[in-house]
């Protein structure tokens, strides 16, 4: 096959991936929409109780009242990011570093693990108010339920990660004469990003959950905080609105999570490969280039 005929063929591919897609998202959108017609109608008609679910329209509002007339949603919205973003870094600091630990040193693992199991099959809700009474009702209190949560999924997906290296592998690297240190970071790193990376992903929805816990048992601020002022006062239009922020902040972080596992797990994206190696190619030249002038 020539070079115009492959580009052609690739180009007819991309067409057609192309014309899926927009299929795809005209039938997501078609059913949104209907979705949000009848349940507007059935409100209208009385169908709905208001105080139950209120129409789309009244939730509409609210969400443009709480974003574009008070403003009341983005001080609550930026306390809760902070505490869960807190939360993330050091449950996810602390699951890494003990799950590496674990993974290098068999007996360290041995009297480490039962632990861990012990705090994840401890129920968060269970043991906020010990948390609130130790580390009281500002933000203190809701990063450090986040990072309990974020713990567990990151430590075992980690170390399982680590555990799960190809066996054949780590003995060609022994038998290379590596050391433990280059094995570690060359071989059983790389191997095990894309595990680790998926409980970083779990961790971080879990570090949203724990602070918006925290929030609805004692709090002052933040989004729960909120959501829970809206409810007392029977206005579910509003308690809705800051559910669907509560959804966009979920959103905002997971496709965070999403860029940074494509950017460093590149070699399981097919998309980002080939640029990857011509960026490096490119490198390798000049350095080439560099030494042969010398």
């Amino acid at each position: 096959m020539t070079v115009e005929a492959t580009k052609y063929v690739d180009l007819g591919r991309s067409a057609g991936s192309a014309a899926t897609a927009l299929r795809r998202a005209l039938i997501h959108v078609a059913i949104f929409v209907t979705i949000i017609t009848v349940w507007e109608y059935a409100s209208h008609v009385g169908h709905l109780n208001p105080l139950i679910l209120p129409a789309p329209s009244n939730v509409a509002q609210a969400m443009y009242e709480l974003y574009f007339v008070t403003g009341t949603i983005y001080r609550h919205f930026f306390v809760t990011m902070y505490e869960a973003v807190a939360g993330f870094f050091i449950g996810g600091v602390i699951g890494l570093s003990l799950a590496v630990g674990a993974a290098l040193n068999q007996t360290f693992r041995r009297y480490i693990a039962p632990y861990a199991v012990v705090f994840n099959v401890t129920p968060a809700i269970a043991v906020t108010p010990i948390i609130i009474a130790w580390f009281g009702f500002g933000w203190s209190s809701k990063i450090a339920l986040a990072a309990l949560i974020v713990f567990f999924p990151v430590f075992v997906n980690t170390l399982s990660g680590f555990l799960r290296v190809n066996p054949d592998a780590e003995e060609m690297f022994r038998s290379l004469g590596a050391s433990k240190m280059r094995t570690f970071f060359k071989l059983m790193v790389p191997d095990a990003a894309p595990i680790i990376m998926a409980g970083f992903k779990v961790g971080m929805t879990g570090a949203l959950i724990g602070a918006i816990v925290a929030e609805f048992a004692a709090a002052s601020e933040g989004i729960g905080f909120l959501m829970q002022r809206f409810s007392f006062h029977l206005d579910i239009s509003s308690s809705i609105a800051v559910l669907l922020s509560m959804s966009i902040m979920g959103l905002i972080l997971f496709t965070l999570m999403e860029a940074l596992d494509a950017t460093l797990i590149f070699w399981k994206r097919d998309s980002r490969l080939p640029a990857i190696s011509q960026k490096r190619a490119r490198r390798f030249r000049k350095q080439m280039t560099a030494l042969a002038a010398q």
